[in-house]
């Protein structure tokens, strides 16, 4: 269980570069509980990268790791690893190849249109192949990220509270950066895509308590981070 890890990590040096280091190394390992062939001839694809601390992870197992994102961000060290500039929402994702492993995590409540995304992020993946989507639901404790618990008043007011009652500044703006998601409305678009076979869905930093996604209404509430591991199905 890393929950109670990331919360000391955050009040005593906020999200810092460790802080979403310790996230991707506690995932990394649950894939490979899970079955998950990390290693030599495992081709992986950090998908929203962001600094690539996920994909810097898979280096470490031996995979051959490719990033993507709207804007190169990764770290120096990541430098001479592929990169492809890629808009999940707009382009045609089958351009940027087929990996073993597509990662996703933390980008799906950035994003505008989840649906096309999710419609279509089969493309990305070799037959039998998986992905490992994760994401903050809204309704989650931390839905509304650096303005939590603000968020509970609505994506049209809350931040806006927070910015008379905090006086911080804040990373994202509801229907700008940050985009309300659920579980259920989640689910529902994977499901749709005849290519994707659901294999696990758990609270991210809790999969002990996998009990909980099971749970509709609750989950939404009491899931925090939710992780599903996918496949695509084979031919």
């Amino acid at each position: 269980m890393l929950i109670h890890k990331l919360f000391y990590r955050y009040f005593t040096h906020r999200d810092d570069t460790e802080f979403f280091s310790m996230q991707a190394q506690d995932a990394v390992g649950w894939l490979a509980r899970n079955g998950v062939w990390l290693g030599e001839g495992t081709r992986a694809l950090d998908l929203g990268c962001g600094l690539g601390l996920f994909g810097a992870e898979l280096r470490k197992k031996g995979c051959e790791v490719s990033f993507a994102d709207v804007t190169d961000l990764r770290a120096p060290e990541l430098a001479e690893a592929p990169f492809r500039t890629l808009d999940i929402t707009a382009d045609d994702l089958s351009a940027a190849g087929t990996y073993d492993l597509v990662i996703s995590s933390n980008v799906l409540e950035h994003i505008s249109d989840p649906a096309y995304f999710l419609a279509n992020v089969h493309r990305l993946i070799e037959p039998g192949g998986t992905l490992y989507l994760s994401w903050v639901n809204w309704l989650s404790p931390w839905g509304g990220h650096h303005f939590s618990l603000f968020h509970y008043l609505g994506p049209k007011r809350g931040h806006l509270v927070y910015d008379k009652v905090v006086r911080r500044p804040r990373a994202h703006t509801p229907y700008v950066d940050l985009f309300p998601t659920s579980i259920s409305g989640t689910l529902k678009m994977i499901r749709a895509n005849p290519e994707l076979v659901i294999r696990k869905i758990v609270p991210r930093y809790y999969p002990e308590l996998s009990f909980i996604p099971r749970i509709p209404v609750l989950r939404e509430f009491l899931t925090g981070n939710c992780a599903i591991l996918i496949e695509r199905k084979r031919k």
